[in-house]
């Protein structure tokens, strides 16, 4: 029963973090609310969603020291701001399709795994690493298409943003595990988001972007907003956090690879997307990088997934 559960689970975090994708097009393309001021509204939404939630969990939600504020510092600027206003800015190009945005994101586990040998120097990465790393990076630029007279075109320079919101994801990631801090993932989760959205609408408001002129009630945009305030993002993140504890890192890395088929589906359900071949050939590439980059990592899960499958059946007899 508790593998079936898993299962769900796993596919029900697909499915929204997929179909994500396809309500920030749907938010940006259709409803036309500008993408710094979307990503910051949708996080103050689920910002207080997640604190109502940490305040009602734990004992103190309130982050305590140095260390912890350090760590939803990191978040803020980097898991929340950088990375959603890098997304919804590339995405805001018309050619970015919700497939293709989120093949560019599912090189994050790549990228992660570049950072932690950068920040561990005793890690490096192998000849067969890199070119794990390669495939991945190629996996990005076929996706661009970067015909040498449209190299500066909105549609390379959208999915070079987008690649750039993966690497500041990845990033911080990272960094988060270098600070010497614990903290309930509720809290942090909560402070990041809030954190993130007030550093979004300074960004916005940079920007020159206004919420004069967008209608936030009509169907579409207030859709869009509720969809990934309380789906992709509350419910999300609370379904990816106990899954990270039963399943652990690769298993549920796996999400990013199951995460575009969601999104095709939906982009061509709700918005008549057609997903291209350069599509696929990049998730195709992507996919045979993290494999190449994380083969040690899941040849020791399969063997532990074998051996624990061995003391389950022996256990039966």
């Amino acid at each position: 029963m508790i593998r079936y559960r898993n299962l769900l689970l796993f596919l029900v975090l697909a499915t929204l973090w997929g179909s994500a994708f396809m309500a920030i097009n749907a938010g940006l393309k259709l409803a036309g609310i500008p993408p710094v001021l979307f990503a910051a509204v949708r996080y103050d939404i689920a910002g207080v969603l997640m604190l109502a939630y940490a305040a009602i969990v734990l004992d103190d939600p309130i982050p305590r020291g140095r260390g912890q504020w350090a760590l939803v510092a990191v978040g803020s600027l980097l898991l929340i701001a950088a990375y959603h206003a890098l997304l919804f800015v590339g995405e805001s190009d018309p050619s970015v399709t919700s497939a293709a945005a989120a093949v560019i994101v599912s090189l994050s586990p790549i990228l992660t795994t570049v950072f932690a040998r950068v920040f561990l120097p005793e890690e490096r990465l192998t000849v067969v690493g890199i070119v794990g790393l390669l495939l991945g990076l190629v996996g990005v630029i076929v996706l661009s298409d970067p015909n040498p007279d449209r190299l500066l075109t909105g549609a390379v320079v959208a999915k070079l943003l987008i690649f750039a919101a993966a690497a500041a994801f990845a990033l911080g990631s990272v960094l988060t595990r270098r600070i010497d801090a614990e903290m309930p993932i509720e809290s942090m989760e909560a402070w990041s988001m809030l954190g993130g959205a007030l550093v979004m609408h300074l960004v916005s408001a940079g920007l020159g972007e206004s919420p004069v002129g967008v209608d936030w009630f009509s169907p579409v945009a207030l859709g869009s907003l509720l969809y990934l305030s309380v789906g992709a993002s509350a419910v999300g993140f609370l379904i990816y956090f106990d899954l990270l504890d039963r399943l652990g890192p690769i298993e549920i890395n796996l999400v990013s690879y199951v995460a575009p088929i969601s999104a095709a589906l939906a982009g061509w359900a709700f918005l008549t997307e057609t997903p291209s071949e350069t599509t696929a050939y990049g998730f195709l590439l992507i996919f045979l990088g993290f494999l190449l980059v994380k083969r040690r990592a899941i040849r020791e899960e399969l063997s532990g997934l074998r051996e624990r499958r061995r003391g389950a059946g022996s256990s039966d007899d």
